[in-house]
């Protein structure tokens, strides 16, 4: 069968995110006062019970993880007053930063949510409260090693890339069993669920797709999970999607532009190195 023409085709995930940066920008204003953010987080909160109600699911059940990358310690500050104390960061070394400036705010702590360079992993284990990025042994026994040495252990989700998409992190839904099951031998690592980033599309029952299979292959990994592994945790949606993964059961939503405000150039300004795709828009 023919493909589409060049004129029909689909735009590039730098066009896409280029379009939807301008988009979020109409949508997503800028949270500037405590008053802003107290307003973008009750708007949040009640999306979050609507799609709740939606399913016969109960509010408390959903996690909401603002997450502040980009977002600079002023305006950082401004979420605490307004009642935020965990925030999730992407870059290691920004959230590292961040955690250091704002130390005087002992009970705000950070979740890492991007990808984990194995050289990274002493800065993770130093401050970080939650790894949601878990995709690989090397990365495992680094963190494990790290966490050892300071003393500590961390709560973890395993990264899973139900999508298909060559341009995100995170392990193929058929190499997760295998690595469930290696897990046990890290003690440090609290594994709590799975993770992951739906496609970047317009089309609802595309995206939904992503969130099923992360369900699906959570409960058939709880049958044979080893012991002390928890997957009771499915983090998966963003600012314009979580409510299609709270219908299909997740229980920490990733929510950035919606609290924060549209950032002011497409993340491809700031790592331009990277991917382009919808997991630069939590």
């Amino acid at each position: 069968m023919q493909g589409p023409s060049d004129e029909t085709k689909a735009p590039s995930a730098t066009t896409a995110e280029t379009q939807s940066w301008h988009e979020q920008h109409g949508r997503y204003p800028q949270a500037v006062t405590v008053e802003d953010f107290r307003r973008n987080l009750a708007a949040v909160q009640a999306r979050i019970d609507t799609a709740c109600r939606r399913v016969g699911r109960a509010p408390a059940s959903v996690r909401l993880l603002p997450v502040s990358k980009t977002i600079d310690a002023a305006r950082i500050r401004l979420a605490y007053a307004a009642g935020c104390r965990v925030l999730g960061e992407n870059k290691v070394q920004e959230a590292h930063r961040k955690w250091e400036a704002m130390a005087d705010l002992s009970d705000l702590s950070w979740s890492v949510i991007g990808h984990l360079q194995t050289n990274k992993t002493k800065l993770v284990a130093r401050f970080a409260a939650e790894f949601q990025a878990l995709d690989s042994l090397r990365a495992a026994e680094a963190l494990d090693r790290r966490l050892q040495a300071e003393g500590r252990s961390l709560d973890v989700f395993v990264q899973v890339n139900t999508s298909g998409e060559v341009s995100k992190y995170g392990l193929s839904p058929e190499d997760v069993p295998a690595f469930i099951q290696a897990l046990p031998a890290f003690t440090t690592l609290r594994v709590r669920g799975l993770m992951t980033l739906a496609l970047f599309s317009s089309e609802a029952e595309r995206v939904r797709r992503c969130f099923i299979l992360l369900r699906t292959l959570r409960d058939q990994l709880r049958q044979n999970a080893p012991a002390g592994i928890g997957l009771n945790e499915l983090s998966m949606g963003m600012s314009g999607d979580f409510e299609i993964a709270i219908e299909e059961g997740a229980t920490v939503v990733r929510v950035g532009q919606a609290i924060f405000g549209a950032r002011a150039l497409p993340d491809n300004y700031y790592w331009p190195s990277e991917t382009t795709t919808e997991e630069s828009h939590p």
